[in-house]
């Protein structure tokens, strides 16, 4: 009685048989008492209260026993977690295979967007080849131009040179002939006076 009375008394509360045995249960606290039943593994059970190593519970068809506190675990066993954990499994699946689907359009979109940036890059590429060309033919023609021009424009110096010199000879040459011209004849004026 003393034993039983420094026994801790604990909260209801919900435990279940480990899910690794077949437990059997006891009339007392201890390992003398005689076995009144068994649990399977997995069973939901109440636990009343603790004394030593065996706890007080509270089967489901109602019955108090005495179980070994080792065989008592406070969460559920695996056979009633197993759905839930498929189920979380199967959403975890679904989620992964949206998320999949998301990237796979996104990398396909970026892809995309890749193609068409390749594309203008070389066709501006193939444009900037093409001005490059026009513009070394154009400079081309520009330094022919110029160099035309500059001989067209030694010509012309030489002509104008050439009219220069053909007009200055002929001054020249009227200017020494004509007072000569003038001389004579008044020489021959003078002889007819």
């Amino acid at each position: 009685m003393l034993t039983f009375g420094a026994s801790v008394m604990a909260e209801a509360a919900d435990r279940w048989v480990s899910d690794n045995l077949a437990t059997y249960v006891r009339s007392g606290p201890t390992d003398g008492y005689r076995i009144v039943g068994t649990l399977q593994a997995g069973q939901k059970v109440e636990l009343l209260s603790e004394q030593g190593d065996y706890s007080r519970i509270r089967a489901e068809d109602g019955s108090a026993v005495w179980i070994p506190s080792r065989d008592l675990q406070a969460q559920p066993g695996q056979a009633e977690r197993l759905p839930a954990l498929e189920q979380k499994v199967a959403e975890l699946t679904e989620e992964l295979a949206g998320i999949n689907d998301t990237w796979t359009a996104r990398v396909q979109g970026m892809q995309e967007t890749l193609d068409t940036r390749k594309a203008l890059i070389d066709e501006l590429q193939t444009t900037r080849l093409s001005l490059d060309s026009q513009l070394s033919a154009a400079q081309a023609d520009l330094r022919t131009a110029q160099a035309q021009l500059g001989d067209e424009n030694n010509q012309l110096l030489m002509r104008y040179m050439a009219y220069g010199g053909s007009i200055a000879g002929g001054g020249l040459l009227l200017g020494l002939l004509l007072p000569v011209l003038t001389r004579v004849r008044r020489k021959r004026n003078d002889q007819w006076f």
